[in-house]
């Protein structure tokens, strides 16, 4: 069967694959409808993203179809749509046994580690399969990241009427800004880019944007937005050294800054000021079971909108092509939906 393999940053490969064996034990063989398009695959296209191993099948934010199920399989059925949880762990390590499965000692992320889902099918632990009855395959491909920012909006926990600012209006911003929507905290977005603030604001109804110039008029921003307390939770999702290594100036007294973008660069700041305002720092990595189900819950009963959302798609067979143009952001890109089968 056809796949497509990232064989180095920047080269895509068409290839053929052998079919997947029948589900063993615990396993799912599922095929897949949609593939969403993220910052990981992005960054690991342009050799940016350091969990990244090559060549990879990529495709992590997956909409499939059980096909089969294999011996002891309970939670799914041939025939149920699901999203997948694609942090596959291995259930004994230290983090795993607290919980953690999200970062497993032993993590293999389905297109990041191990291949993922730009292929007609493949088989799966079936507990990493969530149900709906009722979500479109897009939409289930959708569930992945919002997982990321329910993930990290729990990390940072806003209280009802708080400050909180979301650096960076990408589809992990955007996924971040919902969870914030629902805790009842006021919400301010930073980005460089207009188009994307304007987004923020058009669409997605954040109480304040704004934008990034580099010349410190940004602080002078936010410190007006704040009656100068600056935010309780900063939540930055850009994935630039930069941007995480200057987050610190827009924490308040008593704080919290969580870091759910990552980088291969380093991320420095002095001590003395993260000190002073006795400030926590939190990264935030994937996200856990129970976040997937909330999310199907929440689209399933209206409270989060998908629809703009998908901004671009594409049929399978045209995505090499396509691909380079996703990772321009003056393409408006907000999420991109492989059309897979």
């Amino acid at each position: 069967m056809k796949a497509i393999r990232l064989m180095k940053p920047g080269h895509f490969e068409s290839v053929q694959i052998d079919q997947p064996t029948r589900p063993g034990p615990d396993e799912a063989l599922v095929r897949v409808h949609r593939v969403g398009i993220c910052g990981t695959d992005i960054s690991g296209y342009l050799g940016k993203m350091p969990f990244f191993s090559y060549p990879r099948i990529p495709g992590h934010e997956l909409g499939v179809v059980v096909e089969e199920v294999g011996a002891g399989v309970t939670n799914v059925r041939q025939g149920d749509n699901c999203s997948v949880e694609p942090y596959i762990n291995c259930q004994k390590c230290f983090a795993c046994r607290r919980g953690g499965i999200n970062c497993c000692e032993n993590l293999q992320v389905l297109g990041v580690h191990t291949d993922g889902g730009l292929r007609p099918q493949f088989l799966v632990p079936a507990r990493k399969l969530h149900v709906s009855r009722k979500l479109t395959f897009e939409q289930l491909a959708l569930v992945e990241t919002l997982a990321i920012g329910c993930h990290a909006v729990a990390r940072g926990d806003p209280g009802k009427g708080e400050n909180v600012l979301v650096i960076g209006a990408g589809p992990i911003g955007l996924s971040t800004i919902e969870f914030v929507k629902l805790t009842g905290a006021k919400i301010s977005v930073l980005d460089v880019n207009n188009k994307r603030l304007a987004f923020c604001k058009q669409t997605m109804g954040v109480n304040h944007v704004v934008q990034a110039k580099g010349d410190g008029s940004e602080l002078d921003a936010i410190k007006a937005i704040t009656d100068g307390a600056l935010f309780t939770v900063v939540i930055d999702a850009t994935g630039s050294n930069k941007s995480m290594s200057n987050a610190l100036n827009y924490v308040a007294h008593t704080g919290k800054l969580v870091f759910v973008g990552i980088t291969t660069d380093e991320v420095k700041f002095g001590h003395p000021l993260m000190h002073r305002r006795e400030m926590t720092l939190l990264a935030s990595r994937n996200a856990l079971p129970a976040d997937f189900d909330r999310i199907i819950g929440l689209i399933e009963n209206g409270q989060i909108d998908t629809r703009p959302w998908i901004t671009h798609r594409t049929p399978f067979d045209e995505l090499i092509g396509n691909f380079p143009s996703y990772t321009k952001p003056e393409t408006g890109v907000i999420k991109a939906m492989v059309e897979v089968t």
